[in-house]
């Protein structure tokens, strides 16, 4: 299963099918460019990004790499109209779209000459972006960090299935944090990779150090899906998790809990900080993650240990 040679690489023009996802509070210039300069494909993330913040980034992002790169957007961004004016207007090659339907922004940003990848997290989703004429999809299992599938399909599951219903090129994302774990993906029938924990505790992230530390102290277990009732959002334990589980045991209803969310709680965990009351989003992964590494090292690590599991397999 080569790396440098698949229907991911040959879509972004990149050396290695490993795509940075467009995390809020994580993913600004200094991460998209280092991880795009090192031979994946960097995103910034829009979702947490005020439109002319996202104008400043893109701007720097083409003084930073000489080496392709996109801008993640999810579709429920209040000024959604503005922030895919600016995408054009900055000439902006590939955008990777979420939490809304492929088939409303899909046809426009094609018409500008830009490759277009959705994120899914279920079949049915699948075959709406082939319907829509998306280039690509990202399949999310519920192991991911921040917002979810309701289906809560795990990534081993949810890949073989998202084949089947689709031939359109598949990046693999949720619970993806090695080598060995970027062979299985492939092995189920995944192109590529989106890999998101891992990126978001690295020395280029965005991320405050507090929460970076708070994350790689965690164990397995430490993660679980909240806030069903509204948009279901994976968290790392603290005290406002701990709020909201209480909530939710007592049937809260989905408008308490919006307000028990508030505005704000994302930026006030991961980019303020704040370990006790923000919301801390992150994937599994970041059990198995005890370290804040430079993006390069993180590629010589996923590069090595990939090669290594595949001479592993031939020899079986």
């Amino acid at each position: 299963m080569s790396l440098s040679n698949n229907r991911i690489t040959k879509l972004f023009n990149i050396k290695y099918p490993v795509i940075q996802g467009g995390m809020v509070w994580c993913s600004g210039w200094r991460l998209a460019s280092a991880v795009s300069n090192q031979g994946g494909l960097g995103l910034l993330g829009a979702g947490s990004m005020y439109p002319e913040v996202l104008r400043e980034h893109i701007q720097k992002m083409k003084t930073a790499t000489d080496k392709p790169w996109g801008v993640n957007v999810p579709l429920l961004y209040p000024s959604i109209e503005e922030l895919m004016q600016i995408i054009v207007e900055e000439g902006v090659k590939i955008v990777f779209t979420s939490a809304g339907s492929p088939a409303k922004w899909t046809a426009h940003l094609k018409q500008h000459g830009i490759t277009v990848v959705h994120v899914v997290a279920n079949s049915k989703f699948a075959k709406k972006c082939e319907d829509a004429g998306v280039d690509a999809i990202v399949a999310e299992g519920f192991e991911a960090g921040g917002h979810n599938g309701r289906e809560e399909t795990t990534t081993m599951a949810l890949i073989p299935i998202i084949r089947k219903a689709t031939s359109l090129p598949i990046m693999a994302a949720g619970g993806i944090g090695s080598g060995e774990q970027m062979l299985a993906a492939m092995a189920l029938g995944a192109d590529g990779v989106q890999i998101g924990s891992l990126f978001a505790l690295s020395e280029e992230s965005s991320a405050h150090q507090a929460f970076k530390l708070h994350a790689i102290r965690s164990h397995e277990g430490d993660t679980l899906l909240s806030m069903k009732k509204t948009t279901p959002v994976r968290l790392l334990r603290n005290h406002f998790f701990e709020q909201v589980k209480e909530a939710e045991e007592r049937g809260a209803s989905p408008e308490e809990l919006r307000e028990l969310l508030g505005r704000g709680r994302a930026k006030k965990g991961i980019f303020e900080g704040d370990i006790d009351e923000g919301e801390l989003e992150i994937g599994q992964v970041a059990a198995m993650i005890n370290e804040i590494k430079p993006v390069a090292q993180i590629f010589d690590d996923l590069i090595n240990s990939y090669n290594g599991a595949l001479s592993n397999l031939g020899k079986l």
